[in-house]
C-alpha cells in the first residue's frame, strides 16, 4: 500500500538516490539528452528543474546552492552559462520525456528524457505552427479575399486585352494571305501567257527563215 508515499524511493536508499540523481543531471545538462527508464526519468525531471531555474539568477549564492547538488565545476558553469541563456524566456518545463517503448530483459519502460530549448526539431515544427496561426486571422482573411479579388479582375483585363490583341492579330495576317492569294495567280498566268507566245512565235519565225530561203533560191534558178 502506499500511504504517505509521495515520491518514488527507485528502490535505493537516500545517499545512493541523491547519487544517482546528480550524476544524471550532470549527463543531462552536459549531453542535453538521456536514456533511462520512465520512473527515473519522472524523478531526475523533479530534481533538475528547481536546478535549472535556479541559474536564471546568475549569483555566487545560487551557485554555491547549485553546486551543492551537482558537485561538478565544468557542469555549473555550462548550467550558468549556455544552458541558462536559452531558458531564459522560458517560466518551467525545461525537460521533456519521449517515451521509446520496453527494454530486452526486465521489461522496464524506456524513454528519452531531453532539454527543451536546445531539440532543434520540435522548435522548428512549433515555430511553423505560430506562423500559421498568425496568417489565420480574420483581417488576413478580408486582406486575402480582397487580393483575391483584384488578382480576378486584373486577370479579366488582361484576358479582355489579350483577346482584343489576339484578334487585331489575327486579322493582319487574313488581310495580307487574301491579297496573296490574289496576287499569285496573276503573276502564274502572265508567266503562262509569256511563255506559251514564245513556244508559239518560234516556229513562224523558223517559217519564215525557210520561206526566205526557198524564194532566194528560186531567183537564183531563175537567172
Amino acid at each position: 500500500m502506499r500511504h504517505g508515499k509521495k515520491f518514488n524511493h527507485l528502490g535505493r536508499k537516500a545517499a545512493h538516490r541523491k547519487a544517482m540523481l546528480s550524476n544524471m543531471a550532470c549527463s543531462l545538462i552536459e549531453h542535453k539528452r538521456i536514456k533511462t527508464t520512465v520512473a527515473k526519468a519522472k524523478a531526475l525531471r523533479k530534481f533538475v528543474e528547481p536546478l535549472i531555474t535556479k541559474s536564471k539568477n546568475d549569483t555566487t549564492h545560487s551557485r554555491r546552492i547549485v553546486f551543492s547538488y551537482l558537485r561538478q565545476k565544468q557542469i555549473v558553469t555550462e548550467l550558468f552559462g549556455d544552458v541558462a541563456s536559452k531558458v531564459m524566456t522560458r517560466e518551467g518545463g525545461y525537460t521533456r520525456i519521449i517515451k521509446i517503448g520496453n527494454r530486452i530483459g526486465d521489461n522496464a519502460q524506456m524513454c528519452f528524457i531531453e532539454l527543451v530549448d536546445f531539440n532543434e526539431i520540435y522548435v522548428k515544427d512549433k515555430t511553423d505552427k505560430t506562423d500559421k496561426k498568425t496568417k489565420s486571422t480574420r483581417r488576413s482573411r478580408g486582406s486575402k479575399k480582397s487580393s483575391v479579388n483584384t488578382d480576378k479582375s486584373n486577370h479579366k483585363n488582361s484576358d479582355s486585352s489579350v483577346v482584343e490583341e489576339s484578334s487585331a492579330v489575327e486579322e493582319s495576317p487574313v488581310v495580307e494571305e487574301s491579297s496573296a492569294v490574289e496576287e499569285s495567280p496573276v503573276i502564274e498566268e502572265l508567266s503562262v501567257v509569256e511563255e506559251s507566245s514564245v513556244v508559239e512565235e518560234s516556229p513562224v519565225v523558223e517559217k519564215k527563215q525557210k520561206n526566205k530561203k526557198n524564194n532566194a533560191e528560186d531567183k537564183d534558178e531563175t537567172k
